[in-house]
């Protein structure tokens, strides 16, 4: 039996790992954008014009004002998290002002201070984006970690790691993609997909002397990106892949997937 060929694929089971990863990855997102989104905003030095601007104790307005900086004082920008910043005053207080506010002081030449919006001209412009998508492959769920790079604004590269949960194996699958964008500017925007990479297969079966696999695979795939807000979008992908077994007995899958793609 030791040279028994088992099925990559099976039917999906309520596997805990199944619905314990999907949590970890959607939380791994949230943190990297949240984290991107704290980032250190090139400290810049601005003039109050207003007769005052408020500080918050936090980035948002159901956080309490705890303080005023007076007109011609100058302050210290150090953090952006979404439209608030993190300020420091010349005295050393620090807090949160919201971006309507900041918009009224000046910069150093007297000119009134600018903010770049977040918007989907930013997320047409992104070079770098990370995503989590969960979907069907064959029967089995699915769910995928990728990092992208663009070179141009029709053109990236990214890197996929995917689990794929069946009724009698556990599937890992890495990728290395290409993607043509056509029309990168549209609001929903399609693109085409290219790929090579590995599928290692371990059975769960104790009935029979399976052993694991790990074979070549390589695909062609159509999608499309779906601006939402901020620095989020949804994709969708359907996906073709020939996995090259090691018995020169191919095997044909389809995948498809939709998640949500944060850009930096």
């Amino acid at each position: 039996m030791a040279g028994h060929r088992w099925p990559v694929l099976q039917q999906p089971i309520r596997h805990p790992t199944a619905l314990i990863m999907p949590l970890i990855l959607i939380s791994l997102l949230l943190s990297l954008c949240s984290a991107y989104a704290q980032a250190a905003d090139n400290y810049r030095k601005v003039q109050v014009a207003e007769p005052y601007i408020e500080l918050h104790t936090g980035p948002g307005r159901g956080y309490p004002v705890f303080h005023v900086i007076d007109r011609g004082e100058w302050i210290e920008i150090h953090k952006r998290k979404t439209d608030w910043f993190k300020i420091v005053a010349d005295n050393g207080v620090t807090g949160w002002s919201h971006q309507d506010e900041l918009e009224h002081t000046l910069n150093p030449q007297g000119q009134q201070t600018r903010f770049e919006a977040i918007d989907q001209n930013q997320f047409n412009k992104r070079k770098t984006e990370v995503g989590v998508l969960g979907g069907d492959m064959d029967g089995a769920q699915t769910m995928t970690l990728y990092a992208a790079y663009r070179f141009t604004q029709n053109l990236s590269t990214e890197f996929s790691f995917m689990q794929a949960v069946g009724n009698f194996s556990d599937n890992l699958i890495t990728n290395i993609n290409l993607l043509n964008q056509p029309f990168p500017n549209w609001r929903v925007s399609p693109y085409f997909a290219l790929g090579i990479g590995n599928i290692k297969t371990t059975p769960r079966a104790t009935l029979v002397l399976a052993q694991d696999r790990s074979d070549l695979l390589a695909h062609v795939g159509i999608g499309a990106y779906a601006y939402i807000s901020s620095r989020f979008a949804l994709r969708a992908e359907y996906n073709r892949y020939v996995v090259f077994s090691s018995n020169d007995d191919n095997e044909d899958i389809k995948e498809w997937k939709i998640g949500l793609v944060t850009f930096f």
